[in-house]
């Protein structure tokens, strides 16, 4: 069993602390133990090692970064330290359909998954290419039926998918285990990829200082910067709402924050 003391060291740390939920215990209440768990740890582990890039990955992974954001901006580290996954795993799931459906590699396909990492999360189907081309002109040229049926299928996947899987086999292990596992190697390896992941942010769609996924350009140092998204009308005020409901939480719980 390891020590605080072994991070000595270390470039990156990743935060998946948490405590269980008591039966008839609110989420709020769940939230609140959770921040006092964190309240300690964060510190503990800047001591030993201070300047880490440290990546959240405890659930509701938006309002545990701010959080943790907070605790490790007292102890001097910058906020774009901090990492959440995010929506990192939910992008992944979006371009693994939109592949499968097109019968195209999902390397070729772009497309994000914003906001929340949870039911308000926001699928940007006005941005989504194929090879350098967008969704529906790719369909059209390659007379592939998308209809709206197709997409409510996908985003019901892609925003149910660990809804499923727990049901499954009680809870996911390997996803999420993917997607820290490839934000610790772009920071190791200082690989400036564009990763949807969360991160304190002064301005999101109308909402101030709120932690949600946007793409973010991701090294060695961090988070090195934001991307906002020309979306549409729709896809705006469903941002919005998300970045709304996450502020609201981390009102909440502003004894931490």
């Amino acid at each position: 069993c390891g020590d605080y003391s072994d991070l000595r060291g270390s470039r990156a740390v990743v935060l998946s602390a948490g405590v269980g939920q008591k039966p008839g215990e609110t989420r709020l209440e769940l939230l609140r133990r959770n921040a006092q768990v964190f309240e300690e740890v964060v510190p503990s582990v800047l001591e030993n090692t201070s300047h880490a890039i440290l990546v959240v990955a405890t659930n509701p992974v938006d309002v545990m970064t701010h959080i943790d954001a907070s605790f490790a901006s007292r102890r001097g580290l910058p906020e774009a330290k901090v990492i959440g996954t995010g929506t990192t795993l939910d992008t992944a799931r979006f371009r693994a359909l939109l592949g499968e459906c097109l019968g195209v590699d999902p390397r070729h396909v772009h497309a994000h998954v914003i906001g929340e990492h949870g039911d308000s999360e926001v699928l940007t189907w006005s941005l989504a290419t194929v090879g350098g081309m967008h969704l529906d002109e790719f369909c059209s040229r390659h007379r592939i039926d998308f209809d709206e049926g197709v997409r409510q299928r996908i985003d019901d996947r892609v925003r149910n998918a660990a809804y499923s899987i727990i049901e499954g086999k009680g809870a996911t292990y390997y996803g999420i285990g993917s997607a820290v596992a490839r934000i610790t190697d772009v920071v190791l390896h200082d690989q400036r990829s564009i990763l949807t992941v969360s991160t304190p942010t002064p301005h999101v769609a109308g909402v101030s200082n709120v932690s949600v996924s946007l793409p973010r350009l991701v090294g060695g140092e961090g988070v090195l910067a934001t991307f906002p998204l020309p979306l549409d009308e729709q896809e705006e005020v469903d941002l919005t709402a998300s970045a709304r409901l996450v502020r609201k939480t981390v009102d909440e719980l502003d004894k931490w924050v």
